[in-house]
């Protein structure tokens, strides 16, 4: 029996020279290294496969755990008749997961690494790696594979990448074990205090079990039904975007050191850009009055949802606790905009996950800096504080996700180069956790997590967003 070389091939045209690359790292543990320096396009990369087993006739598992790990669910979809939730399934059966969870973790800090961070690495490594292997082309893929290399870095030696990741951005050592305790219950890493009675080296990763699928808190989560999510579009994200608070200013005495928010047009266009790609419609309303966000409210209330599956609401404002300012002022309340869309308000999105996403002071700011700036509007302020989310906002039916930039005596900053952390936090893990299946709430959950770790340049102001929902089954963003 041939194998499907049509199927093959088409998959084979579609994968760019960059996943070319990353499904070469993920083979690793796999085919000899000499034998994939060899590899020039994909289909050199499944002819290696197939040499090695791991591409037989009627068994192209291996392969959907690639595609599927490198977030290639549409290929799985038009090529190799399968679904995410297939290949899910199959990867939480024993021995299913074959890419072995040091090398997917890897994989991880590749793909989560920023421009500078990548740039500090091959500067701290300059007297270990040669020089032709740190020019500015590099990848982190290509370092960490001559780390491997070198024998500086191997599944039972993690100390220098462990030590890399402390002088440059702790945070993302901290992914790793994370990852370590989320992916396969039975993997450790052998701490500081244990190396002593164990006789390992620190950072020695102990058990080859492979781990689930990403996003998988155990298999029991995973049981839990999800929320349709497929229709095209798949529904309405509405973006009210207040800017410009001249008005008031002008017109309400209390206000009258209410500042514009510099920084949320960075936020805005974020948010449109994931959001499209999610296979939303996405809908903007600028520099709104309290009247205005009313009646804007009232008109997404009043559409037919019918043919769709979800509706998202995203809040850039000033505001104070449970509620936020229109540009004019005056308030409105979380509660009214929120309950605007239960059942019995919006029938067609009964039974349809409601989600808002508010980026709002709920408190009172203090001075802290020229370079951060709050949403509570006060004048030479650059923080944001007190914002604790109060449980009336969120209606008492099911099917809601309320997210708040911020928790009650925690800070939230707001860049007027940069945009805020938390919109911009929420909009990378979105688009890079989406594509691999994890649900809202794990996105949510590492959203505060990196949100959290951050400090404010000028002290140790801390900010917390937190998340509250009625949600009775998960919700998974679609990307293909």
């Amino acid at each position: 029996m041939e194998l499907p070389r049509g199927r093959l091939l088409a998959v084979s045209e579609e994968l760019d020279g960059t996943e070319l690359a990353a499904l070469k790292f993920l083979c690793r543990d796999h085919v000899p290294w000499r034998r994939l320096e060899a590899v020039r396009t994909p289909h050199d990369l499944f002819e290696a496969l197939q040499e090695k087993g791991l591409l037989e006739p009627g068994d192209l598992a291996f392969l959907r755990e690639l595609l599927y790990r490198v977030g290639r669910i549409d290929l799985l979809v038009a090529h190799l008749g399968s679904s995410r939730e297939q290949v899910e399934r199959e990867l939480r059966a024993p021995g299913g997961a074959r890419v072995l969870l040091f090398r997917y973790l890897l994989f991880q800090l590749y793909e989560d690494i920023t421009e500078d961070e990548l740039m500090y690495f091959k500067l701290l490594l300059g007297n270990k790696l040669p020089k032709s292997k740190l020019t500015h082309e590099t990848t982190m893929l290509d370092i960490l594979t001559e780390m491997e290399k070198k024998g500086l870095l191997g599944k039972d030696n993690l100390s220098m990448l462990k030590s890399l990741c402390e002088k440059i951005n702790i945070s993302l050592w901290n992914r790793i074990e994370d990852g370590l305790k989320l992916f396969g219950q039975e993997e450790m890493l052998i701490t500081e205090e244990q190396r002593g009675s164990t006789g390992y080296p620190e950072g020695h990763l102990v058990s080859s079990v492979a781990p689930g699928p990403p996003g998988s808190f155990n298999d029991s989560s995973q049981l839990l039904e999800a929320y349709k999510m497929t229709s095209r579009p798949c529904g309405v994200c509405l973006i009210l975007n207040n800017h410009n608070f001249a008005k008031a200013r002008k017109g309400v005495l209390e206000h009258k050191h209410m500042k514009d928010r510099n920084g949320t047009d960075v936020d805005a266009a974020a948010l449109r850009n994931v959001f499209s790609k999610l296979h939303f419609t996405v809908e903007e309303r600028r520099d709104l009055t309290a009247e205005e966000i009313r009646e804007t409210v009232n008109i997404f209330r009043s559409a037919d949802h019918e043919d769709k599956d979800c509706f998202v609401c995203c809040i850039l404002s000033h505001g104070k606790k449970g509620i936020i300012y229109g540009v004019d002022g005056q308030e409105v309340p979380i509660r009214e905009l929120t309950t605007s869309f239960t059942a019995q308000n919006c029938n067609s999105l009964a039974g349809k996950p409601k989600v808002f996403f508010i980026q709002a002071c709920q408190g009172d700011a203090f001075h802290q800096g020229v370079t951060i700036e709050t949403d509570s509007g006060e004048q030479d302020s650059s923080v944001e504080r007190d914002a604790r989310l109060q449980l009336e906002c969120i209606p008492a039916e099911a099917d809601f996700l309320l997210g708040m930039a911020t928790l009650q005596d925690y800070v939230s900053y707001r860049s007027p180069k940069e945009g805020t952390w938390y919109i911009q936090a929420l909009c990378q893990h979105l688009e890079y956790s989406c594509p691999r299946g994890e649900d809202i709430l794990t996105i949510l959950t590492a959203v505060n997590q990196e949100v959290s770790r951050k400090t404010c340049e000028r002290g140790t102001k801390k900010q917390m967003p937190q998340p509250s929902f009625t949600l009775r089954k998960r919700l998974i963003f679609p990307v293909n």
